[in-house]
C-alpha cells in the first residue's frame, strides 16, 4: 500500500474520484498564488480520472499564460493515488521545489505551471471553491461568519468564525491549540467582543511567570501576606470579573496552581493569598496552547481532571504551511495596517513566501512583512526586501527569479546529474522515533532535520503531521 493509499483512508477518501465527488470530498487543486489569479478558479476539484492543465480552453484546468503550454501536465487517477505527469512543454513543472516528469502527489504538494502556483489536497477541494485569494466571495455564497475583525483568511479562517459566532455567547470553557504564531490571542479577543461580557478581557502567559509567584499573580494578595507585601494587589482573576481570562501556554502551568485554578472553575470563588474569607468572581475562562494536553495528563505534567473540565469547547488553529492559500490576502491586509497600502506585492516575492514554511505562522509572515516594506525604496516589493532564511528557501527556485518587480522569466528544464529527467523518488519516510530523535538533538530546529535527512522543510512537517508530532514540545 503506498504511502498515498494509507493517507486517504486516513481521511476517509473513497477509492475512486467520481465516489469522492459525490460525498463532497475530492481531492483537488487550491490557487496559491497567480498573476491571473482573477482568471482562475479559487480550487478545482477533480472529479475525472484525468484532467489536463493548460493554456488550451480546453483543458479541465485553463492556465491563461504565454508561459504554459497548451497541455502543459496531465493528472490521472491510478484507482490508488493522483499522478502528475509533465507533457514535455519548454518550462515544465515543478512539484515542491524540483522539475519533475511524474510523481505521486501527496497532501499539501505545491505545484507550479508557469506563473500559477496550487496545492494538491487530498479531500475538500470543494471547500476552497468560493473563497478567492484576495479575500472576496466568488459567485453568490456567501461567508459563513459575518462578524469577521481582525481574523483574516479564506475556508479555513471563515469555519473558525462561524464556530465562534456560536460559542462566543454561550458560557463554555474554551481550549485553543495552535503552534505559537498562529493567533490564538487573536481567536480570544474575538471571543470575548462577541460574548457581550461587560468585563475587560485579560491575558496571563503561565510560562512566563515563576512557579513561585504564579498564585499571587492570578488570585491577587493582601497586606501583609508575606515579606514585601506592603499594600494589597489585585490579581489576574479578579481583574477580570465579569469579563474574560487568557491563560496563555495553560500547559506550563504548575500542578499546584492547576490545583486551585481548578477550586476556582468549580466554585466561582478565589482566596487571595493572605485572604481568610472567599471572594466571589464571574470570569470566563479561555485556554491556549501549543502543547498536546492529553500527552502532558499521560506524563503526569497536567491534570487531567482539570483538562476535563476547561475542554467544554476545543478551537484547532491550523499553521499558516496548511493554509498558503491565504498568504495573499493575508500579506495585503497585514501590509495595509501598518500603513503601506500603496506597496505592491511583485510575483517574485509572492513566490518566496509562499515556498517557504513560516514555523513561527502569521506572527513571523507579520515581522517579515514589516521589515520588507521598511526597508524597500520602490514602489514594488520583490525577494531583496526579504530576510536572508526566505531568501536562501528559495534554492533551487531562487535560480530563477530575478531581484526587480518583474516576474523572471522562467528556465528550460536542464536535468542536473544528481536528479535524472525520470521523476525522482518519492521520499522514504524516516520512522516516528527517528524524526523525534532528530527534533530532540535540533531542539525543534525543523530546517536544521531536513539538512540532516537531506529533504526540504515542508517533508519534514508532512512526516510530523503523519506522526502526530508537535514541533514546539522540542523548542524548549
Amino acid at each position: 500500500m503506498t504511502s498515498t493509499t494509507s493517507a486517504m483512508q486516513q481521511y476517509g477518501i473513497p477509492a475512486s474520484p467520481e465516489s469522492a465527488s459525490r460525498g463532497g470530498t475530492s481531492a483537488g487543486l487550491v490557487l496559491l498564488y497567480s498573476q491571473s489569479y482573477k482568471q482562475l478558479q479559487p480550487a478545482y476539484p477533480l472529479t475525472t480520472s484525468e484532467v489536463f492543465i493548460g493554456r488550451d480552453p480546453l483543458c479541465a484546468i485553463v492556465v491563461p499564460e504565454r508561459a504554459v503550454s497548451r497541455h502543459h501536465a496531465m493528472l490521472k487517477y491510478n484507482g490508488e493515488s493522483w499522478l502528475l505527469r509533465d507533457l514535455g512543454g519548454a518550462n515544465g513543472t515543478m512539484v515542491d521545489d524540483h522539475f519533475i516528469d511524474e510523481i505521486e502527489l501527496e497532501h499539501l504538494h505545491e505545484i507550479r505551471v508557469g506563473d500559477t502556483v496550487m496545492k494538491f489536497v487530498l479531500a475538500g477541494a470543494e471547500n476552497y471553491m468560493s473563497y478567492g485569494i484576495d479575500g472576496a466571495m466568488v459567485g453568490s455564497v456567501q461567508r459563513r461568519s459575518t462578524r469577521l475583525t481582525e481574523l483574516v483568511g479564506g475556508w479555513a479562517i471563515d469555519r473558525i468564525g462561524a464556530q465562534l459566532e456560536r460559542i462566543a455567547p454561550l458560557e463554555l470553557l474554551i481550549v485553543i491549540q495552535g503552534e505559537s504564531g498562529t493567533g490564538k490571542e487573536v481567536v480570544a479577543r474575538e471571543i470575548h467582543r462577541l460574548s457581550g461580557r461587560a468585563g475587560p478581557l485579560r491575558a496571563v502567559n503561565c510560562a512566563a511567570i515563576p512557579p513561585n509567584l504564579i498564585e499571587s499573580e492570578l488570585f491577587g494578595y493582601k497586606r501583609g501576606a508575606f515579606s514585601g507585601a506592603e499594600r494589597d494587589k489585585l490579581g489576574l482573576i479578579p481583574a477580570a470579573n465579569h469579563g474574560t481570562l487568557l491563560l496563555d501556554e495553560i500547559g506550563d502551568m504548575p500542578l499546584e496552581a492547576q490545583a486551585k485554578l481548578l477550586r476556582v472553575i468549580q466554585s466561582g470563588e478565589i482566596y487571595p493569598v493572605g485572604a481568610t474569607t472567599a471572594q466571589h468572581v464571574n470570569v470566563r475562562f479561555i485556554c491556549a496552547t501549543n502543547r498536546n494536553l492529553p500527552n502532558l495528563v499521560k506524563e503526569g505534567r497536567f491534570r487531567g481532571d482539570l483538562l476535563a473540565r476547561l475542554n467544554e469547547f476545543s478551537i484547532e488553529l491550523p499553521p499558516l504551511r496548511e493554509r498558503k492559500e491565504e498568504i495573499f490576502q493575508l500579506s495585503r491586509t497585514l501590509i495595509a495596517r501598518h500603513g503601506h497600502a500603496d506597496k505592491q506585492i511583485s510575483f517574485p516575492f509572492m513566490l518566496a513566501l509562499l515556498h517557504y514554511d513560516w514555523p513561527y505562522n502569521v506572527r513571523e509572515l507579520e515581522a517579515c512583512l514589516r521589515r520588507a516594506v521598511a526597508i524597500a525604496d520602490t514602489p514594488v516589493l520583490d525577494p531583496r526586501h526579504l530576510p536572508d532564511c526566505i531568501r536562501e528557501a528559495m534554492v533551487p527556485y531562487g535560480t530563477r527569479l530575478a531581484p526587480s518587480s518583474e516576474p523572471a522569466p522562467i528556465a528550460v528544464h536542464e536535468p542536473s546529474p544528481a536528479a535524472p529527467a525520470s521523476c525522482r523518488p518519492r521520499a522514504s519516510a524516516p520512522s516516528e522515533q527517528r524524526v523525534r530523535e532528530l527534533l530532540a538533538a535540533h531542539r525543534g530546529n525543523v530546517a536544521a532535520v531536513g539538512r540532516e535527512l537531506g529533504k526540504e522543510r515542508m517533508q519534514i512537517h508532512r512526516w510530523m503531521q503523519r506522526y502526530g508530532i508537535v514541533v514546539d514540545e522540542y523548542r524548549r
